[in-house]
């Protein structure tokens, strides 16, 4: 009893330091065994009761960027899908990157005339089998969950959009998707299950989940790499570059930067984005 250690979540809440939990998101980036020993034990350590669950993925980072660009890339998934705010569109854009590459046409920003109202619907995706309306919910805290109100609210505006001429005239099945990089309630979960519709979060469900989507992809958030200042990674996502692909396809984007961080990025982004499976 002794031996265990209290941090500091996101919420506040403290809890008992377990370091099953680091060891899992360390052999999730990819990290070699010796490395995850090595760097659970320099931060075990060093565990006061100050210490919180955002140092020691702070530290956790820094200490993977020593030894690969391309592990602490795919470690700061997390946080680099909190950076792609305050408005939300980044996120929205990104998502509509994951839906293309499982073979969706996509728009972002529509808008579908219902039976009562015209909806600004965040996604339209659609394949020869089906559409997709999908709500984009972009969260910059990481304890932050949707409650039930935001499967109440999207599912009213999802039976409108059902009933218009514009969808019917489709003659496809239509699915409505609530996608959030944080979490979702257990109430907001119980009423989608209820009402079949699709939630997708940063670990919901256990199959399909936003980060499972993002490491089949391997598509990236442009916020992952860590020579980008919070302006550069802002203007960019401004100018609609939302992931690292984007830079990996189109390295010309860099001429803006001076040649010692051009070289600086475009190491990142070779290391993030050279890598099985990635459409280049």
């Amino acid at each position: 009893m002794n031996n265990k250690k209290w941090i500091k979540k996101a919420s506040g809440e403290m809890v008992i330091f377990d370091p099953e939990k680091l060891k899992t998101s360390l052999f999730k980036a990819g990290a070699s065994p010796e490395l995850i020993a090595q760097i659970t034990q320099q931060i075990s350590e060093k565990l006061t009761e100050a210490t919180t669950t955002k140092s020691i993925y702070k530290q956790a980072y820094q200490l993977l960027r020593q030894d690969s660009q391309k592990l602490a890339g795919q470690y700061k998934l997390k946080t680099a899908l909190l950076e792609m705010g305050p408005s939300g569109y980044p996120f929205e854009h990104f998502v509509a990157i994951l839906l293309k590459h499982q073979g969706y046409q996509t728009k972002v920003g529509t808008h579908i005339k219902g039976g009562c109202l015209t909806h600004e619907v965040d996604i339209l995706a659609q394949n020869p089998d089906e559409i997709i309306i999908a709500e984009c919910k972009h969260h910059s805290r990481a304890g932050y969950k949707s409650d039930v109100k935001i499967p109440l609210y999207v599912h009213a505006r999802f039976q409108d959009m059902v009933l218009g001429d514009q969808v019917q005239s489709k003659k496809k099945p239509m699915k409505c998707a609530i996608i959030s990089n944080t979490r979702f309630t257990s109430d907001a979960e119980t009423y989608a299950t209820c009402y079949n519709l699709q939630l997708i979060a940063w670990d919901y469900p256990s199959k399909g989940s936003l980060k499972q989507r993002i490491a089949l992809s391997k598509h990236y958030p442009v916020t992952c790499i860590h020579s980008l200042t919070k302006k550069d990674k802002e203007t960019l996502m401004h100018e609609g570059i939302v992931s690292c692909q984007q830079l990996y396809n189109d390295n010309a984007i860099l001429s803006r930067f001076d040649q010692n961080k051009k070289s600086r990025i475009w190491s990142e982004v070779q290391a993030i984005c050279q890598d099985e499976g990635v459409n280049k």
